[in-house]
């Protein structure tokens, strides 16, 4: 047994003389380590030994095998590096203007939902959040939203089964931190809702909301247009001026559409705002007593006042954009001028 392995290493030593490239290289370590190579065939030869003498043919077997893939594998090191091309001296003009690197800012939405919720921390509103899967009953019933209101439809609303759904707007917040607390509340919610609607220049299924609350008592529809009068002028310049126009929301009696002269073209009337001078950015109202007696508030203690605002409404009136689309195709073209 002893003469196949000096045998095998005899002819590896002549062999290796013959190696002049890293493909010899790569045809040696088939023909000795390969499925059918040399050290597979001793290794065949295992059974047909005496039992005694098993034990110490494969460990000179392993030795030898260990032996010759150091080898080899040197062998091929060597070659490797010869065929690599030696790169070409580079050569430094510290002259030229550095690579700037680019550097990620944050989303023009997001920017949007900070600067509000800085506004109202200085009003002294806290920022409050809720979950985006919701059930009926926060979405509607406790919204004083009846049964039969267009907006429980199919059409309106995204349902996941039964009484779930997603919710289709972030005034489910004021009813879940109402049941917790207790007046005096001052908060704002923002997050994302969902809507299955048409999507074009001024629609999406996806988009994001900001609730605000104020509960207390004396509340009245005056601290309403003071704090939102005092948001508009903040957010938008003092030269914006607001107007609100008698509405209806389920949750909120009385309730008015808020309006801003057109930022764009400072009122005299363009496309974005139908040439009318004015646009719509939110709608308010003083909390039906409905709403309060679904938290077990006392509406003859408290009042209060909601508003609700759309941040990709706010967010293309404040940087002039005609396209909602534009803010989740992720275009760098577009997000990098904010």
């Amino acid at each position: 047994m002893m003469k196949h392995i000096e045998e095998v290493k005899n002819n590896l030593q002549d062999e290796i003389k013959l190696v002049t490239t890293l493909k010899d290289a790569d045809q040696l370590k088939i023909k000795y380590l390969g499925r059918k190579g040399i050290i597979n065939d001793l290794m065949r030869i295992i059974p047909t030994i005496p039992s005694d003498q098993r034990a110490s043919f494969g460990q000179q077997i392993n030795s030898l095998k260990v032996e010759i893939t150091n080898i080899i594998e040197e062998l091929i090191k060597k070659f490797s590096s010869e065929t690599v091309p030696k790169a070409k001296k580079e050569i430094f003009d510290v002259t030229l203007p550095g690579k700037h690197p680019f550097v990620g800012k944050r989303h023009p939405l997001t920017q949007t939902i900070d600067d509000i919720k800085e506004v109202f921390a200085r009003l002294g509103f806290d920022v409050a959040y809720g979950p985006e899967v919701e059930s009926e009953y926060y979405n509607f019933e406790a919204l004083n939203i009846p049964a039969d209101h267009p907006s429980r439809t199919d059409f309106d609303t995204f349902y996941i089964k039964n009484d779930v759904l997603l919710r289709s707007q972030t005034s489910t917040v004021q009813i879940r931190i109402m049941e917790k607390q207790k007046p005096p509340i001052r908060i704002i919610a923002p997050g994302r809702v969902y809507r299955p609607d048409t999507v074009d220049a001024r629609h999406s299924f996806m988009f994001h909301q900001v609730e605000g609350l104020l509960v207390d008592e004396g509340v009245s529809f005056a601290d309403l247009k003071g704090v939102l009068n005092q948001f508009i002028k903040t957010y938008f310049g003092q030269n914006v001026q607001m107007r609100l126009r008698p509405s209806f929301f389920p949750f909120t009696e009385p309730s008015a559409e808020v309006d801003i002269s057109c930022s764009i073209c400072g009122g005299n009337g363009c496309s974005v705002c139908s040439y009318s001078g004015w646009v719509e950015i939110l709608g308010a109202g003083m909390v039906d007593p409905n709403v309060f007696k679904a938290v077990h508030y006392d509406a003859e203690k408290y009042t209060g006042f909601a508003f609700g605002m759309g941040v990709e409404r706010i967010t293309m009136l404040k940087y002039g954009i005609n396209d909602i689309r534009l803010f989740y195709e992720n275009d760098m073209r577009f997000l990098s001028q904010f």
